[in-house]
């Protein structure tokens, strides 16, 4: 082969330098999709870190697939991109409710404040008014059930704060029969003295004979009769003993007579500005004591003459109303007066220790 064959002619360099991009094959042709009604475009996923209110994202290029560009991404206008064309729309999967990817929760019920406290306001006036009908049941049903709350020594012991001074010592006490020979008599109220103890209203014999049933209070009350001639002092003494010391006591008294002991003699009370305003220890002219054992009470009265004159020689009622009798005292009644009074009085306190003490039907 010669020289010149083999030198080829060289094809000149060419001004401008091919297009070395690879073309992107041509989208297989798709059925265009079905026309679907616009709705609301789906919301793009939070990012992690939201960027600052204002600021557009970041333009990134895209990396390079296959050595081949492809381009910056379209610009950002705020909201989802539109899908290729031919290409369906991206739809988004329905976010997934927390019922679905968490435990189920009880609900939580409503409080109402003020439903609460109305209920516990009407607890508490509940359990008020049922304390109270169960209180007042049990003390109405114990003092009824209880024989002890209505006995005679239960209501005779607290007579004397309990019964009115009017019923224990009347204004006026008729005495029928209750002179001598049978003639009547009728006796007023001077006066009453306060309720006291027996340590100064009765001598200290008197109050040591008395002691084992011992003293929880005395009344005394003075009278005088139709004629103003005679006064006569009516006592109350109350006793703390219980039935067996009032009977012991009872029958001590009789048994040895100590009612007629003159050294066992009750004080007089006198009363300034009535015939009894002489009346003291040396005008004693007669007496009477009495235990009784239905009721913790003793009761006495002791007698003499309204002019204030001294007797000396005191006589017990039951000696004085002897029809024999010729003493003083005797001659003018002094016995009867003191009898008389201290029956009627033990009658009225007896009476309403009965009314007091009866149950209701």
């Amino acid at each position: 082969m010669s020289t010149e064959a083999q030198r080829a002619p060289v094809p000149p360099r060419p001004t401008t330098p091919p297009d070395c991009r690879v073309s992107a094959p041509a989208a297989p042709s798709v059925p265009p999709a079905p026309a679907v009604p616009p709705g609301p475009a789906p919301e793009p996923p939070a990012p992690a870190f939201p960027p600052r209110p204002g600021t557009p994202p970041p333009a990134t290029r895209r990396r390079p697939v296959g050595g081949v560009d492809l381009g910056a991404p379209p610009p950002w206008t705020g909201g989802p991109a539109a899908p290729p064309a031919g290409r369906p729309p991206y739809l988004r999967p329905p976010a997934e409710t927390p019922s679905e990817t968490t435990t189920r929760l009880r609900p939580v019920r409503t409080r109402h404040p003020f439903r609460t406290a109305a209920a516990a306001v009407c607890v508490v006036l509940g359990l008020g008014l049922i304390g109270g009908a169960v209180t007042g049941s049990w003390l109405i049903s114990d003092s009824s059930a209880d024989p002890a709350a209505h006995s005679t020594y239960t209501v005779g012991r607290a007579a004397w704060h309990s019964v009115p001074v009017d019923t224990l010592f009347p204004h006026t006490l008729k005495g029928v029969g209750a002179g001598p020979g049978g003639s009547d008599r009728v006796w007023t109220r001077l006066a009453v003295a306060p309720d006291s103890g027996c340590t100064t209203a009765l001598d200290p014999l008197l109050v040591r004979t008395l002691r084992p049933a011992g003293c929880a209070r005395l009344l005394r009350a003075t009278y005088t009769d139709a004629t103003s001639s005679s006064v006569t002092t009516v006592g109350l003494l109350f006793t703390e003993g219980d039935a067996d010391a009032m009977r012991a006591l009872s029958t001590r008294f009789t048994d040895q007579h100590l009612d007629g002991r003159s050294d066992l003699m009750p004080r007089a009370y006198p009363v300034r500005n009535t015939p009894a305003a002489g009346f003291g220890d040396k005008q004693r002219a007669s007496w009477t004591v009495h235990v009784l054992a239905e009721v913790p009470v003793v009761v006495f009265a002791v007698s003499g003459f309204a002019d204030g004159r001294t007797v000396t020689a005191p006589q017990p009622a039951a000696k004085a109303m002897a029809a024999n009798a010729t003493t003083a005292a005797a001659q003018a009644g002094l016995g009867h007066e003191a009898k008389g009074l201290a029956d009627r009085v033990e009658r009225g306190l007896r009476r309403t220790v009965t009314d007091l003490t009866e149950k209701p039907e």
